[in-house]
């Protein structure tokens, strides 16, 4: 997924590389796993109230980018050559890094140097949607504020622009998604006459079978510093939920989040679900081809199967997202997906807005995306794309579609990231042979102490 770009066009400065290999594919395809929440509490004064700056019609605007996103913003640079652009590479966000933030809060002191456009990680936009502390309007622009057309907002997968909307507004556009689906080796299952599950009670009565049948074969992983996002954020536990923007509900005791508990430490006990990462050192040469299914991203399948476990193509297969017995509603995770964000401070919003549109929405670009575009009609171009499907035993549209527009947004966008907790308090507990269920209660306190320190009010049931 990292590129090392195209030919540029244009000047660029360097501000960060990071190098590729495949945790670092991975790293960069779930740049964004903690994103989002319906906190809209109706029309914002600093949004209503949003003054753009003095605008310069062909004025040179400067763009920060990922070195992943670095291609597509050289291609549009290349395309429209009068656009006078300065690009910038820096680490985009990953990895929870504040960079930008701090970056910002520079400027902010002295009233110049913002970039136009950023790409970033959702948990940006929960600084950058707010007025500074000084009282002045937020870094990123109000893009719903005659900057982007409503019906261009409408063709976004149905929740994928929660994590930009703060107070009835939208600050940013969504450039992918993550929704996580049910992988599995069609060749295995086939040959063992096991049948998909769709239901996390035949899920987890399968993984027990495949244990006893075919010991040392995998249904999951719970050891990587996402996995929460796929297995707790599709079972709808509260534990990143936003009940006002400046109030977290974070239950562990929720009958959604014991119950996807007890399911894991049957599996982990079953020894069908592992503790140890799929992305952990070793992981991909002891035991790659003892997965058998793998909750998770809609990257798993390039970046996780084909990259890092080698598995040969025409093995591996899609399906939807699982649900609990009796529920009306099938409910998804997001393990990824990063943002792009205007400045309120731009000299030249038509320019920048006309490039985060293309970036996000255009075939042109999202057709050759690594990951799956949020906007809905990219996205059917990124499918037709036989560099996005050919790997696979089966046709992924329908599941990657299907899930798309099934991430809960329960599961909310905050300032701090919801992995921290995961990997400090949980992950730990794991590997020394604790349960689960075991670990809930330090969970929920380790992420109301981060929560606190960032200033949210909190609540815990």
């Amino acid at each position: 997924m990292w590129s090392s770009g195209s030919p540029r066009a244009g000047r660029r400065r360097t501000l960060v590389r990071t190098a590729a290999a495949a945790l670092s594919l991975a790293t960069a395809a779930a740049l964004a796993g903690c994103a989002s929440a319906d906190t809209s509490t109706g029309s914002s004064p600093s949004a209503s109230a949003f003054k753009p700056a003095t605008q310069k019609a062909g004025s040179q605007i400067t763009v920060w980018a990922d070195s992943t996103r670095l291609p597509s913003v050289e291609a549009y640079q290349k395309a429209n050559p009068d656009v006078k652009m300065d690009i910038v590479t820096y680490d985009g966000g990953a990895d929870g890094s504040t960079y930008l933030q701090s970056k910002v809060q520079l400027f902010d002191r002295t009233g110049s140097g913002w970039p136009d456009v950023v790409f970033g990680s959702p948990t940006d936009v929960t600084w950058a949607s707010e007025p500074t502390t000084s009282g002045a309007q937020p870094f990123a622009a109000p893009l719903d504020s005659s900057l982007v057309p409503k019906s261009t907002l409408d063709g976004f997968a149905k929740g994928s622009l929660t994590p930009c909307e703060f107070d009835g507004h939208t600050y940013c556009l969504r450039n992918d998604i993550a929704q996580v689906v049910l992988w599995y080796n069609k060749d295995l299952m086939d040959k063992w006459g096991y049948e998909v599950p769709t239901t996390w009670e035949q899920y987890e009565a399968l993984g027990k079978q495949v244990a006893k049948d075919h010991p040392g074969y995998l249904v999951g992983s719970v050891g990587d510093t996402n996995s929460h996002e796929s297995y707790f954020w599709s079972g709808q536990c509260p534990a990143f939920q936003l009940t006002k923007p400046d109030t977290l509900r974070t239950d562990l005791q929720d009958p959604n989040c014991t119950k996807m508990a007890g399911l894991l430490d049957g599996l982990i006990d079953a020894k069908a679900v592992t503790t140890k990462g799929f992305f952990s050192q070793g992981f991909a040469k002891d035991s790659g081809s003892k997965v058998l299914m793998a909750y998770g991203p809609s990257w798993y399948g390039q970046y996780l199967f084909k990259t890092a476990f080698e598995t040969p193509a025409k093995q591996i297969a899609a399906a939807p997202p699982l649900k609990w017995d009796g529920a009306t509603t099938t409910a998804t995770g997001n393990v990824g997906g990063g943002v792009w964000m205007v400045s309120s401070h731009s000299a030249n919003l038509k320019a920048s807005t006309d490039l985060v549109t293309w970036l996000t929405t255009s075939d042109e670009n999202q057709a050759a995306a690594p990951t799956y575009p949020a906007y809905t009609k990219a996205a059917e171009a990124w499918l037709a794309n036989p560099v996005n499907s050919d790997y696979f035993a089966n046709d992924v549209s329908g599941p990657f579609k299907e899930a798309a527009g099934e991430v809960w947004i329960g599961w909310s966008n905050t300032k701090f990231s919801d992995a921290t907790a995961w990997s400090s308090v949980v992950l730990p507990e794991l590997t020394a042979g604790k349960s689960l269920t075991s670990t809930l209660e330090a969970w929920q306190k380790e992420i109301s102490n981060e929560a606190k320190a960032e200033g949210y009010q909190v609540v815990n049931q």
